[in-house]
């Protein structure tokens, strides 16, 4: 599915670096994949990404686009104002702006902010426990997980200093009552995030069905970064990446248009 036409593209990859445009088909892919596994909620998440610089611009989503449809040439570019840097018809989601902003404004080592309302993440979001260690996808998560209280749909730029604080320097934030964010350096580390954390979620409910639970030693969750490294063989998510895009040629071509 495609949903701009080669003049679109070619207009849009004139008016932007090669960096730029590797970092939009980077980003669209990952709409494409998040629609792939089924963790997209219609049109009312968001995926962002900075553009390296010192501007502060950044990529988003087009609101009213399914992230099925979302090409390197459709997504929009804004600045911190939210102010449309190229034109484009399409409007950008409050909501999704005050979000991603703000986590953009405090982490400069993070490209790329993933935000689902998946059916398990809202689930498990909404348990007071939070997340339990009993799977190895859990260690992951657990190991760099902030927690952010459910203040109503997020238009006010007042919650953006407690949405910073309960992220912290984490890689994980589980927003209660409302769903799963990741950041990562890379749009990919940023995926690769939260495919650990939905799985994480969803064995959680998966066990939660079934007889008393096993939880994992706490020492284990000493040292997980370093066991990430060798679990990837020090590609970190890039040791997946390569592979998702191939996929997605197959079976979700046009994101690179």
């Amino acid at each position: 599915m495609n949903a701009t036409t080669p003049a679109e593209t070619r207009a849009v990859r004139q008016l932007v670096s090669d960096e730029e445009w590797q970092l939009r088909t980077d980003l669209a892919a990952c709409y494409r994949l998040v629609a792939l596994y089924g963790w997209s909620d219609l049109v009312f998440t968001h995926i962002s990404a900075r553009i390296p610089g010192p501007e502060h611009h950044f990529l988003i989503n087009p609101y009213g686009m399914m992230f099925d449809e979302i090409t390197a040439s459709s997504l929009v570019k804004v600045d911190m104002d939210c102010n449309k840097l190229i034109d484009s018809p399409w409007p950008v989601n409050p909501a999704g702006f005050v979000i991603h902003s703000c986590i953009h404004a405090a982490r400069e080592d993070v490209q790329c902010v993933l935000h689902t309302h998946s059916r398990a993440g809202v689930a498990v979001s909404a348990q007071k426990c939070g997340v339990l260690p009993i799977s190895q996808q859990s260690t992951f998560v657990l190991s760099s997980l902030g927690y952010h209280d459910y203040e109503g749909v997020a238009v006010r730029d007042d919650e953006k200093p407690r949405l910073q604080q309960d992220l912290g320097g984490n890689s994980f934030l589980m927003l209660r009552n409302h769903g799963l964010l990741t950041v990562g350096r890379t749009v990919a580390d940023a995926f690769l995030n939260m495919y650990t954390f939905e799985n994480t979620c969803r064995i959680q409910i998966d066990a939660q069905a079934g007889g008393e639970l096993v939880t994992v030693n706490p020492r284990i969750l000493d040292g997980l970064s370093q066991v990430m490294k060798t679990v990837t063989t020090g590609l970190g998510a890039n040791i997946a990446w390569p592979a998702l895009l191939r996929r997605l040629d197959r079976e979700s071509p046009g994101f690179r248009d």
